[in-house]
């Protein structure tokens, strides 16, 4: 999907969604999910391809097929979430090829619906499982009312990517981790997500304070300043955020953080899984430091390292 003629700022706190349908049988009942993908992350939506199977993968994975060149592997979200599909649902499958983490994957989806623009303001937390395997919220990042007062679900893709094991999680062996003191704050709605910078933040010598979203990632830095007082900048040595967040996504908080002079010199950097240079465009004019892309081990030490070390040094 083109992002030409995008208009979303970078203090709009707004994003844009692909809408699409997947449904459920249970008992004789058919329930319509209606979940959202960022439109910054798809690239295109095709018709049902013809796949070559691969032996000794999870069920979810369907197999692959070959795309202008790029070989792409296949998700079956229904399958993932644990959903059982009624049969007359199953016959005009769409597959949304997305790119995130700097890498090519499709999703099979029931129906794509339409892109829809939505304030993460209006966007809430999962706080809720029910029970079933379809609405199992460590799969969900959050939800947001439509029309009709139906709810969206966005899925959790980091959870999918966790699952292929595409994250890069070991440092090379050549690779040094540098250590420093002092805390660091890690932002990111996924819990998977959260847990890889924690645990390459802890290894760099770092306390580090979580946060699920901006809003929360705000009021931490007022918990800090409150122990730190005027020298906050030089205790918070580092902010990695995400972008995409529920109530306030990360350009949004990092603009406000920016604009705080308590605040205004610690660094922030992005670890996100959109990989696009308007993302990129977007995180720079927002006051970020680095626009990192989930999860090189390498490539975030690295980064990591430099930037404290300048602040240090600053």
């Amino acid at each position: 999907m083109s992002k030409e003629g995008n208009t979303l700022k970078v203090g709009s706190n707004e994003m844009e969604l692909v809408d699409f349908r997947i449904f459920k049988k249970v008992g004789d009942n058919i329930y319509e999910g209606i979940y959202g993908v960022n439109v910054a992350k798809v690239k295109e939506i095709i018709k049902m391809p013809k796949l070559t199977e691969l032996p000794g993968v999870p069920d979810f994975i369907e197999g692959i097929f070959d795309l202008r060149g790029v070989v792409i592997p296949v998700i079956d979200l229904a399958k993932w979430m644990g959903v059982e599909v009624p049969e007359e649902k199953d016959k005009n499958k769409r597959v949304i090829i997305a790119e995130f983490n700097n890498i090519y994957v499709s999703f099979v989806v029931h129906e794509a619906k339409r892109i829809r623009r939505i304030n993460w303001n209006d966007i809430e937390p999962a706080s809720f499982s029910s029970g079933d395997g379809a609405f199992d919220k460590s799969k969900i990042t959050g939800v947001t009312k439509i029309e009709n007062d139906d709810v969206l679900l966005i899925l959790d893709l980091e959870s999918v990517v966790a699952e292929l094991g595409l994250y890069h999680q070991d440092v090379d062996d050549n690779v040094e981790v540098e250590k420093f003191a002092g805390t660091a704050l890690a932002l990111d709605d996924s819990p998977i997500a959260r847990k890889y910078v924690r645990n390459a933040l802890e290894k760099m010598g770092f306390t580090v304070i979580e946060a699920n979203d901006g809003v929360e990632g705000l009021n931490k830095l007022e918990e800090l300043y409150k122990t730190y007082g005027e020298a906050i900048s030089k205790n918070v040595k580092i902010i990695v955020s995400d972008v995409e967040m529920p109530q306030m996504d990360g350009f949004h908080f990092a603009a406000n953080v920016k604009d705080d002079p308590r605040f205004s010199k610690i660094p922030v950097v992005f670890n996100s899984s959109i990989s696009d240079h308007f993302s990129e465009s977007r995180g720079e004019q927002a006051g970020g430091e680095a626009y990192l892309v989930k999860f090189e081990a390498n490539k975030f030490y690295e980064e990591i390292s430099r930037i404290v070390k300048a602040h240090v040094n600053d």
